[in-house]
């Protein structure tokens, strides 16, 4: 499947494809981090603010930016609760615009993969943050089938179609992570899996909610509608329903946490 650029320009849309994915893996990435309350956090493409959300709710922060290329994102962001306190700007996660030491966490949220130098904005996180500071994030492996979109973009690839996958699959392997954090001078380096599953109502709500991403909606609508049927009845054999009609679907994430020397 092709790599290029995808663009998140539909907030409403985000939360219904990926935004409650995000937060299932967010809950647990953050019950992982155990961070003290009242620190200052920057949520580096923070989207539509599902995970700052959870910042907010669960970390009572005393700070929080956030910061995502798309204004429509980040539009949709400041209607959620969280906006009484953090605070949306447009930025690139490769030149924050923010002062040295600003922060005492720095977190990407399901955001690496979409870096055009992931090496770059890790090293980013690391300059914002305070010493002793924390930089830490998750990402669906993308390359071993953790991403929740994988059942359909495998029977894309299995029929010979064309996609669109995010242009640095391979920073969400561990490996890649740990490489990352320790080549940009973080401690106490950290890792862990993340494993969450979802269920859909029946396969025409999955299938609704996936088609969503902006990553799998104009290769599907240009398909021929034969193609799309076949696609449908594939990815349905691989999500078997249960006796109620309802989908369970499965998605992994790895997660990666450490420290700017003191």
């Amino acid at each position: 499947m092709a790599e290029q650029q995808i663009r998140f320009d539909d907030g409403a849309a985000y939360e219904q494809m990926m935004g409650i994915w995000s937060r299932s893996a967010g809950e647990i990435f953050l019950d992982w981090l155990a961070p003290p309350l009242g620190l200052r956090w920057i949520d580096i493409g923070c989207g539509n603010g599902a995970f700052t959300e959870l910042l907010v709710e669960r970390c009572s922060p005393v700070e929080v930016q956030g910061i995502d290329p798309s204004e429509a994102q980040l539009a949709f962001a400041r209607t959620r609760p969280a906006s009484r306190l953090a605070k949306f700007h447009q930025g690139d996660a490769m030149a924050l615009p923010f002062a040295d030491s600003s922060f005492d966490a720095a977190v990407m949220a399901l955001v690496l993969v979409f870096v055009p130098d992931p090496a770059k904005g890790v090293r980013e996180m690391f300059r914002v943050v305070v010493p002793g500071g924390e930089v830490v994030t998750y990402m669906w492996d993308m390359l071993g089938g953790g991403n929740p979109l994988d059942p359909i973009h495998s029977e894309l690839q299995a029929m010979g179609m064309g996609g669109t996958r995010p242009p640095r699959m391979e920073a969400s392997r561990m490996e890649a992570l740990r490489d990352l954090w320790i080549g940009a001078g973080l401690e106490e380096v950290q890792t862990r899996e993340i494993t969450v599953h979802r269920t859909f109502a029946n396969f025409d709500d999955f299938w609704t909610s996936s088609l969503k991403s902006p990553a799998l909606q104009p290769t599907v609508a240009a398909m021929k509608s034969g193609d799309v049927e076949t696609l449908i009845s594939r990815v349905r054999a691989r999500l078997p329903a249960d006796a109620d009609g309802r989908i369970t679907a499965g998605a992994r994430a790895h997660a990666i946490r450490g420290h700017r020397p003191k």
